[in-house]
């Protein structure tokens, strides 16, 4: 395969996207679309990446391990961490139109979230001790989110809740084993102001193991009558992709005993920066039943460190 080559499906499983020093590599061409990127990076101990960030923004988010980003004249040191199931990690990000030189001493796995964009704004380095730890649903519907790249608004600098990008919007979901996230189904591929936004998106995966066996979850994306009509309904291990130009997504499903781990990065046309969602109207009820049951007590699987989230 070659970075050319468009993906056959929607689903692409662990080592399909891979190419070059990427295990995954799904660039807008590749996916068909404008704007959404993502790239996974090993790292052996010792191992490092020179990266051309082009015409797009990124995030270096280490997903296992720490490593040093050298960019515009600045040299950052990502603590990150032992893996996504361990705890909230720091991140960079890197504006368009740059190069960054990433580096390992111990080795590791690092998630390059990546959104083409216009504006140039400064890089600058995400403490992990910032980033909002939210509790989303209950019952068996709770799932955690790290918000380390949610939308802020455009211009506004600091931001309660948000990490000012210009195009870019990405945030980490756990779910405890057994539960439903991303639920009810909802969508965001079309442009109504102050309703919907129109947002590529991408999930990445990782199911933890359990009892020495790899884990399982499933993934669903039906049609919504706009776009490219994506139907999915896929068994996800880890490393695999889901990629999700138009439809109603949901649920992800996390087999008992597996908790399951996704990267979503999300990107659109429109001038301004916000997740706005719409949830299938069949569904949109489950919310009202939440506030009469408890949030799982699994979670939050863990919190962020404290410290000076400056």
């Amino acid at each position: 395969m070659t970075t050319t080559d468009p993906f056959p499906g929607f689903h692409v499983q662990a080592g399909k996207a891979a190419d070059g020093p990427y295990a995954v590599d799904i660039a807008p061409e590749r996916a068909g679309w404008g704007y959404s990127s993502l790239r996974v990076l090993d790292l052996p101990p010792g191992g490092s990446h020179s990266l051309a960030t082009g015409d797009s923004e990124w995030i270096v988010l280490p997903l296992s391990g720490g490593c040093t980003v050298i960019a515009e004249g600045e040299t950052f040191e990502l603590h990150g961490r032992e893996s996504v199931f361990s705890g909230v990690s720091d991140f960079v990000y890197l504006p368009r139109d740059s190069h960054a030189q990433i580096a390992s001493g111990a080795g590791g796995r690092f998630a390059l979230t990546g959104a083409r964009c216009e504006r140039r704004l400064p890089a600058r380095y995400g403490p992990a001790s910032a980033v909002p730890v939210e509790l989303r649903g209950s019952g068996n519907c709770s799932r955690q989110v790290n918000n380390f790249g949610a939308a802020a608004p455009a211009g506004g600098g600091k931001s309660a809740g948000g990490f000012e990008c210009d195009k870019l919007i990405a945030v980490e979901v756990l779910t405890p084993g057994g539960n439903w996230s991303s639920y009810p189904p909802h969508k965001h591929d079309q442009c109504r102001p102050g309703e919907e936004s129109e947002l590529e998106e991408i999930y990445y995966f990782e199911i933890a193991e359990a009892h020495g066996n790899e884990g399982i979850g499933y993934q669903r994306v039906s049609p919504s009558g706009h776009g490219r009509g994506t139907d999915v309904l896929a068994e996800v291990r880890s490393g695999d992709t889901v990629l999700i130009p138009d439809g109603w997504h949901g649920p992800s499903i996390a087999a008992p005993g597996h908790d399951m781990y996704y990267l979503n990065v999300m990107a659109g046309p429109a001038a301004e920066r916000a997740w706005l969602i719409c949830d299938h109207p069949d569904h949109a009820w489950i919310r009202s039943t939440w506030p009469d049951q408890a949030v799982d007590p699994r979670l939050p699987l863990y919190q962020a460190p404290a410290g000076d989230p400056r």
